[in-house]
């Protein structure tokens, strides 16, 4: 990772001013704000549509995320006392980037000037969640009303909008599992009976906001509401969560239910302005200027089986609610395609509405969509190091002679479910300030999940010490698959884990204190998108 002092960066880089990044936002030009900082303290307050890069990750991130080379890219990162932003500024130029700007002052410049800055994250879209309910009124029951419908055994289906891995992790009783997206074009399997009442449901507010009005907006016959504030409401009323489920809608539907679904669906879409272009005509997008975001809205069961060339899987309600991760560039084009002209058409007409430029791409015919398997994120090459087995580390390590020091560049939360015995957690750009918490050795060997990040590391710490430095040869992936010894637990944290914010909306543990204090945060955010400005949202 380069090094740069912050003053030399101002000699090289340009800089652009908080006025200038809000006179772009406002006039809907491409941007790129990006915070360079770990997850964690970019959730402690940001602006509206500034986007996550941490500094550790950035090569491994940059390319898929911010696909054109000449994007207006506004880079800042205060954390610690140190600004990060210098040196992500130079790995980006590195990378090709070739219009690199830090922002003028910083965080701090942007605060003192008036720009408003928000907490938590995907802020855009939950900040849109909520004006949706306000502006149409969204129909929603206490987690109390539906606790009695359940316990009366009511005629109602309720169905939970979220990934089906946070849908196990946690769910209303009875729920069945159908991922924002899916929901008009599956809701019929599940309630033919238009007097069946549906309720949807996510962990706070905003998925089961969206869902249920993705449902009323589709034309649905049953009556629908959203379970009011999800699973933390479901929690906070007292109520017990199910854990492990694995109900899931049907996969087949009949021909008169997608008919059904394609027709609300397209209505809506059209109604928010969502365009329709032919697949051959899509590098027509492709203009000078102009990035162009290409997303298939399927499951990625389906991607993986047949999609479209040139497409990278985003299921719908995923990228709904996670549009700043995936389209970081404001002001970008996004292409959506499916195989039913359902779920792109209803996930475009949310972004639409959402101020960005959307394409549904026409059906297109099984033999056009003719690449399969996951699609592998662009990465530029690493510099060239030595690696080392499986095999010959845990000799090493055996040898308990203090040799070897071992340096895990995952995430903390892998680290903690399992790491090699002995080795440190360490945030890669931290890397200088966490080698004095790790006694010296005669050498170095780095591992992540696959070693990818690691290779990267091992260029930072070459330049850092005089000691050997290596790369686990498949990283800690490898030293699992030889059935090696392993820990678990925050045994040696030689950074702290800022690497993620730990929301108040995950897990099983969490505060009632934080719960509710989310939950009054989300009330907030409508007065807040007031006080910025910068939204460009409109509800169709």
């Amino acid at each position: 990772m380069t090094k740069i002092t912050a003053t030399q960066a101002a000699s090289v880089f340009p800089t652009y001013s908080p006025e200038d990044v809000r006179k772009a936002l406002l006039n809907h030009d491409e941007i790129a704000l990006i915070d360079v900082r770990e997850e964690d303290p970019f959730a402690q307050e940001h602006p509206l549509w500034a986007a996550n890069f941490p500094l550790s990750k950035l090569e491994i991130e940059a390319w898929a995320r911010i696909p054109r080379r000449d994007t207006l890219i506004v880079v800042y990162g205060e954390y610690a006392g140190t600004d990060l932003a210098p040196r992500a500024a130079a790995v980006l130029r590195e990378l090709g980037y070739t219009r690199v700007h830090l922002l003028e002052g910083g965080l701090r410049a942007w605060i003192d000037g008036g720009g408003e800055v928000f907490r938590d994250v995907n802020v855009p879209s939950k900040s849109f969640g909520e004006v949706v309910e306000a502006r149409r009124h969204t129909p929603s029951l206490a987690a109390e009303e539906v606790q009695a419908l359940i316990d009366t055994k009511a005629d109602v289906v309720i169905v939970d909008a979220r990934r089906f891995d946070e849908y196990q992790t946690m769910s209303i009783p009875t729920a069945t599992s159908v991922p924002g997206a899916e929901l008009v074009l599956r809701v019929r399997e599940l309630a033919p009976d238009p007097n069946t009442r549906v309720i949807v449901n996510c962990a706070g507010r905003t998925r089961s906001i969206i869902g249920t009005q993705s449902l009323v907006n589709a034309g649905i016959p049953n009556p629908v509401a959203a379970l009011r504030n999800g699973t933390i409401g479901w929690t906070l009323a007292g109520q017990q969560l199910d854990h492990g489920a694995s109900r899931r809608a049907p996969a087949a539907v009949s021909d008169a239910n997608r008919d059904s679904a394609c027709r609300g669906a397209r209505e809506i879409a059209d109604r928010a302005g969502v365009r329709r272009i032919a697949l051959a005509q899509i590098e027509t997008l492709q203009q000078p200027g102009r990035t162009v975001y290409r997303f298939d809205v399927r499951t990625p069961e389906e991607f993986a089986d047949s999609h479209l060339p040139g497409f990278v899987n985003a299921p719908g309600g995923q990228l709904v609610q996670e549009t700043d991760h995936s389209a970081p560039v404001r002001g970008a084009r996004i292409v959506l395609a499916d195989d039913d002209d359902v779920r792109a058409s209803m996930t475009g007409s949310w972004l639409a509405q959402m101020g960005w430029d959307v394409w549904v791409v026409e059906p297109a015919t099984a033999a056009e969509r003719s690449e399969t398997g996951a699609v592998s994120a662009p990465v530029p090459a690493s510099a060239p190091v030595s690696t080392v087995t499986a095999a010959e580390l845990a000799k090493w390590i055996d040898a308990g002679d203090g040799s070897t020091a071992v340096l895990d560049f995952t995430t903390s939360a892998n680290y903690v479910k399992r790491h090699i015995p002995g080795a440190y957690f360490v945030i890669r750009a931290q890397l200088a300030d966490a080698l004095p918490r790790i006694p010296q050795p005669r050498r170095y060997v780095l591992t992540c999940g696959s070693s990818l990040l690691a290779r990267f590391a091992a260029a930072d710490l070459q330049r850092l010490t005089d000691a050997e430095v290596l790369v686990l040869e498949g990283g800690t992936q490898a030293w699992i698959a030889a059935g090696l010894p392993l820990e678990s637990g925050e045994t040696r944290l030689a950074s702290e884990r800022t690497d993620r914010y730990r929301r108040p909306y995950e897990g099983t543990d969490n505060p009632r204190e934080a719960m509710q204090g989310y939950l009054d945060w989300e009330f907030g955010l409508i007065a807040q998108l007031e006080r910025d400005g910068t939204h460009g949202f409109r509800v169709a």
